[in-house]
Parts: C-alpha cells; structure tokens; sequence
C-alpha cells in the first residue's frame, strides 16, 4: 500500500512543518519523491508529495506547496495516471487550499487541466475539474477567470451556475444581451445543446426576477413550446435570440430539413438587421459556425460583410470548391456523443 511504503518519509517530512520549517520538509519531500518514483514506485511518490503539498498549503506556504503540487502532476504524468476521482480528487484539495492571491492558484490550474487534457477522455480538459474550478473562483468573486471553466465544462450544472455568474455580474454594470451571447454561443459553438438550453432558461428566469422591468411589453407571458421549453420575450434583443437560437438549432437535422435551416438564416438575418452587438464580426462569425455545425449551410470563401446573404447563397449553391471538411453534427444528434456531457 502507497501509506506503509511512505510512512516513513512522511514521519521525517510532516513534523518538520509543525515545527516551522518549511523549507527542509519541503527539500525532504522532493528528495523522497525522486527516489520513489525513479524505483517505479509511483504510488508512495504520490502518497508524499500529496501530503507533504498539503500540509505546506495548511501552514502558509504556497510557493513550497504549490512546488509540491506540480512535483505531483509531474509524477502523474510519468505514471499515466487516469483521470479519475482519487487523481483529481488529489488536485482539487490543493486548488482550493492554495488561496486566491498571488499566482499559485492559476499556476496549479494551469497544470491540472493540461494533465486532465492528456489522460481524460475531453480534450478541453476534464469537465468535472472544469466545473469545481470554475465554482471556486465564482465564490471568490473572480469572475472573469471563472467563465472559461464554467464554459468548458459544459455540465447542465455548470451552465447554470455560469448563468448565476452573468446575472450577479450585470449588476455591477453590463448589457445583458452581451452576457447572453457570451452563455449561449460558445455552447451551441462546441455542439452542447443540453448547456446552451440550460444556460439561456436560467439566465432569463435570473434577469426577469432581478429586473422585472426587462420583460417585453408587447409579449409579457411566457410562450410554452412543444418540448417543455418555453420562451419569455425582454426588451433585449440579444437575449431573445439567444433563445429563439437554441430551440432552432434544437430542431436542426442537417440539410434534411430545409424549413429549419430557412428559419435559421432568416432569425440571424432579422436579428441581425436590428445592430449592435448581432451584427458584430464576433458574433456573425459564431452565427456562421452555428450554421455549418446544425445546418450544414457552407461558410463562404471569405468573411462576407452580409453574413445574411451569404448563407443564404450557401443554401442554394453548395460549399465552394476546394473547400476545407466541415464539422457538421449528424442528423438528428444535438450535441456529440464523445464529449461525455451529462
């Protein structure tokens, strides 16, 4: 077992850090660690570099603890330890007991997600990690760093927790059709219907409750749609086609059904027609993706300056010649199987 084989390095690290001496725990550490895994005994490294990182973490010492810690994705890696809930168990206790100032944080964020991205099974990093990343820096109040966690995490929970985020965030100034978009793109963008319908639901519930005066007066009920969902109509243009988006790409099948990819053309046409952040280069370029991905409608040869008319003309004439493969979600799926989402 990885605890007898280690007890004793630990009995000499341990104590030395109750004793106020950091820095010599902390070399002993790195010393009984290099030993271990060099013999192939991965596991009793791990058991000591996880203790002794904590420890040094409880007692003060990011810079020694932080060491430690990334000593310990180190020894993952050798290893080719899996993700699973012992190994990001590990990490995700010496996150949280780094603290928010300085740069230990991020830096052992930074080096868990690359480990996860290489021994999990998402790309973009191991979403659970993701999620409790993302709600650790929520409740710190650093929002900003938390968004692209929440964002990749791609978990109906953490959707709903990112819409918690934005909603808090527009209290301290914001449009919160900007905040929409930057819920709802990214997810429909990755092919993760379930998070983008998760977030825009909980988002609009959170804005109306918070700001009753945002709600449409030409339409101040909610508009029930046949699959449960339901549509409440604001003031802010962004927000509503954040909605109206997610239930067309719901329906989308390919370019089998030639109804749904002419309603889509026309919402982003219309919308798009209104201004504003719609008919931003950012979000014209994400509409076009969105197309390619539900639609199956080709992006042009070159960004047009009507993305409008040019996935209209994509519709009638095909893709171009010699165009690059596109990624196009298979008829009837609304999100890929190999992304593991809930």
């Amino acid at each position: 077992m990885p605890a007898s084989s280690s007890s004793r390095a630990l009995n000499a690290i341990l104590p030395l850090i109750t004793s106020n001496q950091p820095y010599e725990a902390h070399q002993k550490a790195r010393t009984f660690a290099s030993r271990y895994a060099k013999s192939g005994q991965y596991d009793a490294a791990i058991d000591v570099l996880f203790q002794s990182a904590r420890e040094l973490l409880k007692a003060g010492q990011q810079g020694s603890g932080t060491d430690l810690a990334c000593y310990l994705i180190d020894v993952y890696e050798n290893k080719g330890e899996s993700v699973n809930d012992d190994s990001r168990g590990k990490l995700t206790q010496l996150i949280a007991l780094t603290g928010s100032s300085g740069t230990w944080r991020k830096t052992m964020i930074d080096r868990a997600i690359a480990w996860s991205a290489k021994h999990g099974t998402c790309p973009s990093g191991d979403q659970d990690l993701h999620h409790y990343i993302g709600e650790l820096l929520y409740k710190d109040g650093a929002w900003d760093a938390a968004e692209p966690h929440l964002l990749a995490a791609g978990k109906r929970d953490s959707a709903r927790l990112l819409a918690q985020l934005f909603t808090e965030w527009i209290e301290t100034g914001g449009t919160p059709g900007n905040f929409a978009l930057r819920g709802t793109l990214p997810y429909l963008e990755s092919g993760n219907i379930l998070a983008a319908k998760a977030f825009i639901m909980q988002f609009v519930n959170k804005l109306l409750t918070a700001r009753p005066s945002l709600a449409s007066p030409l339409q101040s009920s909610r508009i029930p749609v046949d699959d449960g969902s339901e549509v409440m109509f604001t003031s802010d243009s962004a927000t509503n086609f954040c909605q109206l988006a997610v239930l067309t790409c719901q329906r989308a099948n390919g370019d089998k059904n030639k109804v749904i990819r002419e309603s889509w053309v026309r919402l982003c046409g219309t919308y798009q027609a209104k201004g504003g952040v719609l008919a931003s280069r950012e979000v014209r370029a994400a509409m076009q993706t969105i197309a390619t991905l539900y639609f199956a409608i080709p992006p042009p040869r070159t960004q047009p300056d009507n993305p409008f008319g040019a996935m209209l003309s994509s519709m009638l004439g095909g893709a171009p010649t010699g165009a690059p493969e596109r990624r196009v979600l298979s008829p009837g799926l609304n999100r890929p199987h190999t992304l593991g989402l809930d």
